[in-house]
């Protein structure tokens, strides 16, 4: 964790207006592998992704939550030459990003700042059907506390990465 503090999102297919909308700015991590792909993600990171993916299956029944993000800023971007830019940033490939830009190409991307905690007591929740499919927001229908929290990143180190990304994408 702490590898990249932004994530680029545009919508969920079975969401239902097909476009994203940030309906919380603090929700949980939770673990999904629906679109979890090598060829998406720069090969440097395809060892984070193989130990990610390591001992799930789609029969299991429980995930385990073990994260919480606060969303500090939410950016539009339509500039792909910003979105080049922000390739050292994130983990994704640069075809996949642009997938996602040019997908109803009249929509913006979304660069959400994620400013992530560790749960020092993650929670391990059963795994609903109305969790499953390509979705941006699940509604838990399990409570999980969110206390006892460590942040991923200091506070300094947050807020340096945040500014170079926010100064990229003003500039």
């Amino acid at each position: 964790m702490g590898n990249q503090i932004i994530t680029i999102r545009k919508g969920g297919l079975y969401e239902e207006t097909r476009e994203f909308k940030l309906e919380n700015d603090t929700f949980y991590l939770y673990p999904t592998y629906e679109h979890q792909k090598a060829e998406m993600v720069k090969p440097e990171f395809h060892p984070l992704l193989q130990s990610t993916l390591e001992g799930w299956s789609p029969e299991k029944t429980t995930v385990t939550v073990e994260y919480i993000a606060h969303i500090t800023d939410d950016v539009e971007l339509l500039d792909e030459e910003k979105l080049r830019a922000l390739a050292p940033y994130h983990i994704w490939t640069d075809n996949f990003a642009d997938v996602r830009l040019h997908w109803k190409k009249k929509k913006p991307l979304h660069i959400l700042f994620a400013r992530v905690y560790k749960l020092n007591q993650p929670s391990v929740i059963e795994i609903a059907d109305e969790y499953k499919g390509c979705k941006s927001w699940h509604h838990l229908l399990e409570s999980v506390a969110p206390t006892d929290l460590t942040p991923v990143l200091t506070d300094e180190e947050y807020a340096s990465k945040r500014k170079e990304i926010l100064a990229l994408l003003q500039g």
